[in-house]
This record gives structure tokens, C-alpha cells and sequence, in this order.
């Protein structure tokens, strides 16, 4: 029943868009048609309230987040700047894919342009790199405040600081910026439609005709050498943390050490495992894995992480609560 709507659906949309086959410069002018979570139509309305709720709370959360880190000159210090970036990061990566699939969840607005596409595409992929970028940085930031503290002040100075920001959106854009141009000089002959809430570099790669082999190879090229070389650095600086925690003379400092680790692990965890998988099912997962589990990981790992960092890393540091509570206290004067 689930796969006759669905078709059913299809064909509407291929109707409406008079795109029932198209060739190269049709789809181009056409756009494509983004048809959701398949075999799962009948509860796109029940499954757009946990995803609306996941993205206000991430906006809202990452947006207060930012506001307090500005507002409290306390806050200008590495950590705190480090989790602006990133809080700013999670921000624009929701923004890239949750309105326009909410939007398609509720009013069935699945069509989008080529090139508009193509834009989404491309800031979802640059957004990830530059977020897994940010989180490196901080894992760096815990490995010298915690085992070189007395030299924290003397490592991470503004110019660094400010390198490491320009280093992050530098590499960021030269990697995925060349995704655009290799799917530019795809011929495109099937049917536009993508299986997706959002636009992915594979998914507008298989709409081709010709051979995608070039951009399956470089989009696992940039996941493995980029974001793979994150992870192994990021597991590095929190083993050395770990062994530098073990080494605190106090029970209660470690304890509350290894209780922060553990939330910072854990958000990072759910940040690169459901987009890892979304890289590797797309390549290598054929017919094995269910198509809705693939789509439903997607959509996760850009709310879920987002709208877990301003808990774990505001709402349990003690500053980022006092700056809160004396930004409002502020507010609240003014409007006196």
C-alpha cells in the first residue's frame, strides 16, 4: 500500500512538472524532484513534529548559545570562541536541509531548481567538513588546556586562533568546491527525481547516464582523507586527555573530567557516525540497506548533534550558564 502511494506520488509530481523523462539541458531547467523518506509517505505529518521540534530546539539553543559567548566579554577566550564557531556551523547546517524538507513534509513542496541544488548540496557538504573541522579544534583546545596548561595562554592566541578559523573555511571550500564542476559535466537523461529530503552529491550523480565513477571516488577521497584524518586526530588528543586525567591526584576531579570526556565523545559519536554511513550506503550499500534507514540517518545527524551541543557544551559549563543568567539579567533592566 505504502509503494503504491509512493508511486502514486511519483507520478503526480512527474505530471505536474511535465518531466516524466528528461535529457541533459531539461533537467537543468526542469530541476529535480526531492520526493522524501520512501516507503515512509503515509508519515511524513507525524515524522515533521520530531524534526521541526529537534530544529527549533537546535536553532534556539545554538542562537542563545552564540548571543551569551558575544554579549560576556568572560566568554572571549579559545574554548568559548571555538564553540561559537561551531555553534554557528550547526545553525547553517540545519538551515541547509530542515526547512526545505519540513516544507515538503507538510505542503508537498518537493520541487527545486538544478542550480539550487546543486547550492544545497554543496553548503550540506561544506557545512559537515568545516563542523568536523571545528570539533578537531576544540578536541585540540582540551588536549593544552588540560596537558600543557601552563603553556594554554602562550599556544592558542588570537593569531592563532584566527588562522585556525580561516584554515577551517579555506579547506573546507577548496574540497568540496570541485563536487560542483563534477557534476556539472555529468549528461543527464533519467528521470529527475531523488530519493531524498535534501540534495546529496550522489544522489544527483545517479541521475546521470554517464560514468559517475570520478565523483564516487572523490567524494570517498574527501570523506576518508578529511573527515577520516579528523576522527583519528580527535581519537588521538582525547586518548592523551584520558591519560592525563587518570594522572589527577583527586578522585573527584577525575570523575568530573571523565564525565565531561563522556559527553563531548558522545556528541561527537552521533556528529560522524549517521553521515559516515550516509557516505558508505550511498556507495557501497546497494540493496542491502532499506533506503528509509539511509534517509532517516541523513536527516539525523544534522538535527540530532545540533540540538545536543548547546546542552553538553553550554548548559554544563558553569561560565556558559553565568553569562546566560547575566545576559538575561541585563535584558531584563533595559526593558525596564
Amino acid at each position: 500500500m505504502a509503494q503504491a502511494r509512493a508511486l502514486r506520488k511519483i507520478m503526480a509530481l512527474l505530471s505536474a512538472s511535465n518531466t516524466a523523462a528528461v535529457n541533459n539541458s531539461d533537467t537543468r531547467m526542469a530541476g529535480c524532484l526531492l520526493i522524501g523518506i520512501p516507503g515512509l509517505e503515509h508519515l511524513h505529518i507525524w515524522l515533521s513534529t520530531p524534526f521541526c521540534t529537534m530544529y527549533v530546539a537546535a536553532m534556539t539553543g545554538n542562537g542563545i548559545l552564540i548571543c551569551v559567548i558575544l554579549s560576556q566579554p568572560s566568554l572571549h577566550e579559545p574554548m568559548y570562541i571555538f564553540l561559537s564557531m561551531l555553534a554557528s556551523a550547526d545553525i547553517l547546517l540545519s538551515t541547509s536541509t530542515m526547512p526545505k524538507a519540513l516544507a515538503n513534509f507538510w505542503l508537498g513542496f518537493s520541487h527545486i531548481s538544478f542550480d539550487g541544488c546543486l547550492t544545497q548540496m554543496f553548503f550540506i557538504h561544506f557545512l559537515f567538513v568545516a563542523d568536523s573541522a571545528v570539533l578537531l579544534a576544540m578536541a585540540f583546545d582540551r588536549y593544552v588546556a588540560i596537558c600543557s596548561p601552563l603553556r594554554y595562554a602562550t599556544i592558542l592566541t588570537s593569531t592563532v586562533i584566527g588562522n585556525i578559523a580561516a584554515a577551517t573555511l579555506t579547506c573546507s571550500f577548496i574540497i568540496m568546491f570541485p563536487s560542483i564542476f563534477l557534476l556539472k559535466r555529468l549528461h543527464y537523461c533519467r528521470i529527475n527525481i531523488i530519493v531524498h529530503t535534501f540534495c546529496e552529491h550522489m544522489g544527483i550523480a545517479r541521475l546521470s547516464c554517464s560514468d559517475i565513477s570520478t565523483n564516487v571516488w572523490y567524494g570517498l577521497a574527501a570523506a576518508l582523507l578529511c573527515t577520516g584524518l579528523d576522527i583519528i586526530l580527535i581519537a588521538v588528543s582525547y586518548i592523551h586527555i584520558l591519560r592525563a586525567i587518570f594522572h589527577l591526584p583527586s578522585q573527584g576531579a577525575r570523575s568530573k573530567a571523565l564525565s565531561t570526556c563522556g559527553s563531548h565523545v558522545c556528541v561527537i559519536l552521533l556528529f560522524y557516525i549517521p553521515a559516515l554511513f550516509s557516505v558508505f550506503a550511498y556507495r557501497f550499500g546497494g540493496k542491502r540497506i532499506p533506503r528509509y534507514v539511509h534517509i532517516l540517518l541523513a536527516n539525523l545527524y544534522v538535527v540530532i548533534p545540533p540540538m545536543l551541543n548547546p546542552i553538553i557544551y553550554g548548559v554544563r559549563t558553569k561560565q556558559i550558564l553565568d553569562g546566560a543568567k547575566q545576559m538575561f539579567t541585563n535584558l531584563a533592566k533595559e526593558s525596564k
